[in-house]
């Protein structure tokens, strides 16, 4: 797994998105999470592809389900990273159903 950076958004944004972002690894990538901190997922394929955000916790004993976002050909979508989904290392862990023309950068609002 690749980990991934942040890159801090000013408040006053001035910022492109995409500029930042690089390709989503095969074998998936990690992030940091916390308060601000959202995952960019951008994919230029010709067919819809998932971004999975693993939930290792759980609550009164029952699993959290993982979060699967759906991003349209074309198509962006941002995930918040917040702290539910802290695994390993304090990261976030995250999949793809495939990664051709997906790239991806995690952001973080500057106070």
């Amino acid at each position: 797994m690749a980990a991934l950076d942040i890159t801090p958004v000013p408040v006053n944004g001035g910022i492109g998105l995409e500029d930042s972002a690089v390709a989503a690894s095969a074998s998936g990538d990690t992030a940091p999470v916390g308060p601000g901190r959202f995952l960019y997922v951008m994919n230029g394929d010709a067919a819809p592809h998932t971004a999975t955000v693993a939930t290792p916790g759980s609550v009164a004993g029952l699993p959290l389900p993982e979060v699967a976002v759906v991003v349209p050909a074309g198509e962006s979508a941002v995930v918040p990273l917040t702290p539910v989904f802290r695994g390993v290392g304090g990261r976030a862990s995250i999949t793809y159903d495939a990664v051709t023309s997906v790239n991806v950068a995690v952001f973080e609002l500057e106070r």
